[in-house]
């Protein structure tokens, strides 16, 4: 290497006026170079004067996932959360679940049916939040959920969280964890699921999400 040290191994039968002469050839002939090459050439240790190896350093993984640019935060973070708590990783599948939701509630968590916006024990008729829990089983479920994990049941995550976990919703997952379905087939799943009397726009919606969702 330019600039470093140069060894000549000898042996004691090699006559001195031999390694005098290799000697001066070297330096004549290397004597410009070490001039103008900077110390800094030779400054890296040798192998074994390494004592401990350089530290690793770590690569993050990026994980890709089904987004919505276009969506509100409301809808970002449902879309969020069913990817993150659950199997689902058909696009279809997620579109279906939003656009049943969009019906049902716009995403609005604290809205009573009728449209007016309550917190959780102001709704004494009719469904109330995400999807419209109707029953009376369902909407006292909903309340104890939240008391017992810490949410505020009239909150976006405390109904997330409790719709994704609620038994109904957990009975006919497996059908959403499938792979190539249409969003049609997958309208079987959340009728089901929901058991809504009015179909309304919810498969149109569903189908307006499955067009807006992007692998990134």
């Amino acid at each position: 290497m330019l600039g470093c040290v140069f060894e000549i191994s000898v042996s004691q039968d090699t006559p001195l006026a031999n390694v005098q002469f290799f000697s001066q050839m070297i330096k004549k002939l290397f004597a410009p170079l070490l001039v103008s090459v900077p110390v800094a050439a030779c400054a890296y240790p040798a192998i074994n004067q390494i004592t401990s190896p350089p530290s690793v350093v770590e690569i993050e993984v990026v994980r890709k996932t089904w987004k919505c640019p276009g969506c509100n935060e409301n809808e970002k973070y449902v879309l969020e959360q069913l990817q993150e708590k659950t199997k689902i990783t058909d696009r279809n599948a997620l579109a279906t679940i939003l656009g049943n939701i969009k019906q049902e509630s716009n995403f609005h968590p604290n809205i009573c049916e009728g449209g007016a916006r309550v917190p959780y024990n102001s709704c004494h008729t009719g469904g109330y939040g995400l999807i419209q829990w109707t029953s009376i089983g369902r909407y006292r479920n909903l309340g104890e959920f939240a008391k017992r994990y810490g949410y505020d049941p009239s909150s976006l995550k405390g109904q997330t969280a409790y719709m994704i976990n609620e038994s109904t919703f957990q009975r006919y997952l497996p059908e959403f964890e499938g792979r190539g379905q249409t969003v049609s087939q997958y309208m079987v799943a959340a009728y089901y699921w929901l058991g809504w009397g009015i179909k309304g726009a919810r498969e149109t919606y569903a189908y307006d999400y499955s067009k807006k969702l992007i692998w990134s």
